[in-house]
């Protein structure tokens, strides 16, 4: 879909001719004078629309304007959280219709929520067709974001290109059925993003995982009949001397628990244990839109979690990339066994700062449901940042302890650590797990699980934390 910017004050809106108008009214903002405010009057008047976030009245063929539609939009207080629920209303009010062309206008008070305001309405068109031929994807062929001055917000405006960009690619991987987004279909698509400029790819195979020692890593993918792909990316925007900012994502295309076999229902959900990987991959090819003026590099370890007469079992002893051995007590906590030895394989770019994101525990969305990703960081710093970044792109996160009494429950009779403890704070466990591997460098990890998909009649993924990596990225710029 194509996204515009445009001048448009509420004057100018009531002469665009266009198949859809949607105006974003807030509780206080100030009313231009002309015929769109003297509807609003009305409609309020009547009682018919109200202010409040996400409510809508919409017309057909309103007099006076040259739309077809108008859709007067409620953003309440116009906080950005306001203004995403709005846009999405406002959209959503059009779904049905055959509207080709939609102008969404934003007042002054609300420009400053120009990223947040698009990211909603490409959320709110999106639609999967990739293995559904008979799916529909929307009439939309252009949205315009309607400013007061264009000009003023051209960079938050190319930012928002990007971010949707990286979105949409993370959303769509994360979306296909395990079979049409194998490992290798990982690599296939880094090395397509890698033909951008300023980014490398380099796709490794079970030959030089073994080379590198990453036993963990492999020892998951053993049982599967679909290889194993570790990629690294590159971004190369600032000199050498720059530290990199690493991200690790977990690639687990599809996770039946292996031995330790998860209940049948909702196991088909288990396509989106990849969706931190497609962060990654989203994360880039935003980078490559937007071409900023600093290093990253990019880990992604894939394969699937299987059951096989060659599966990893319940008791087996696993050799890290680090040299650490680990009693593995359950095969469904497969997710860290590839994450550590990525993270192992992250010093060696001597990171300014190294974050993992994973859907990697249940428990996570006990604690947080599916507003806000886990984060876990033992540097003040880096989580201030990654929360900051979190807030100005409205792709949230949580900071969790990682006390050190956590780990007590790692402890093995038998290997160095247990890749699990006890039942009891199993998100925070399972971060402690992490750290043991990522004690060179700052670190960060990001429990996803709560966030990168939704589940009943909206399932699917959502191609979280794209904008909130892309956010704390552009922070590091120099």
């Amino acid at each position: 879909m194509n996204f515009e910017l445009q001048s448009l004050s509420w004057a100018k809106a009531a002469t665009l001719k266009t198949d859809a108008l949607v105006v974003l009214v807030g509780d206080d903002q100030q009313r231009e004078v002309g015929l769109l405010s003297s509807m609003l009057d009305q409609a309020q008047k009547t009682g018919d629309f109200t202010t409040a976030a996400g409510q809508c009245m919409v017309w057909w063929k309103p007099p006076s304007l040259a739309a077809l539609r108008l859709v007067l939009v409620g953003v309440g207080k116009g906080r950005a959280v306001d203004v995403r629920q709005g846009v999405a209303a406002g959209i959503a009010a059009l779904k049905k219709s055959k509207a080709q062309t939609v102008a969404v206008v934003l007042h002054a008070a609300h420009t400053e929520h120009l990223v947040v305001a698009a990211q909603a309405a490409a959320d709110a068109s999106y639609v999967y067709t990739a293995t559904k031929p008979s799916a529909k994807a929307l009439s939309f062929k252009k949205i315009t974001l309607g400013v007061p001055q264009a000009s003023a917000v051209k960079s938050q405006f190319d930012l928002a290109k990007a971010q949707m960009a990286g979105v949409a690619l993370a959303r769509e991987w994360g979306n296909r059925p395990a079979n049409h987004a194998t490992p290798e279909h990982l690599a296939q698509v880094a090395k397509s993003i890698a033909k951008h400029s300023r980014i490398s790819c380099e796709v490794m195979g079970l030959k030089e995982v073994t080379k590198l020692g990453m036993g963990s890593f492999a020892a998951v993918a053993q049982a599967s009949a679909q290889p194993l792909r570790f990629i690294v990316l590159k971004y190369k925007g600032a000199a050498d001397a720059q530290a990199p900012t690493v991200l690790v994502g977990k690639g687990i295309t599809f996770d039946t628990g292996g031995i330790s076999l998860k209940p049948g229902p909702g196991m088909d959900e288990m396509k989106f244990d990849m969706c931190g990987a497609a962060s990654v991959l989203g994360t880039f090819e935003s980078l490559a839109a937007l071409q900023p003026a600093i290093n990253v590099v990019g880990l992604i370890p894939t394969c699937e979690n299987m059951p096989s007469s060659n599966a990893l079992k319940p008791g087996d002893v696993v050799t890290s990339m680090s040299g650490q051995t680990i009693e593995v007590l359950n095969t469904d906590a497969e997710g860290r066994l590839i994450l550590c030895d990525a993270l192992t394989y992250a010093k060696r770019f001597k990171p300014r700062a190294v974050i993992d994101i994973a859907t990697l525990t249940g428990a996570c969305v006990i604690s947080l449901g599916h507003v806000r990703s886990g984060l876990f960081s033992p540097s003040d710093d880096l989580a201030q940042a990654l929360m900051q970044a979190g807030e100005e792109s409205m792709d949230l996160c949580w900071r969790l302890p990682l006390d050190e009494e956590y780990a007590e429950g790692l402890k093995s009779n038998f290997a160095d650590v247990a890749n699990i403890a006890g039942r009891d704070a199993g998100a925070v466990t399972a971060a402690k797990f992490l750290q043991l591997f990522a004690k060179d460098f700052p670190w960060a990890h990001l429990d996803i699980a709560g966030a990168a998909w939704k589940t009943g009649a909206a399932k699917g993924a959502t191609g979280r934390p794209v904008g909130l990596l892309l956010h704390y990225l552009l922070r590091t710029k120099v």
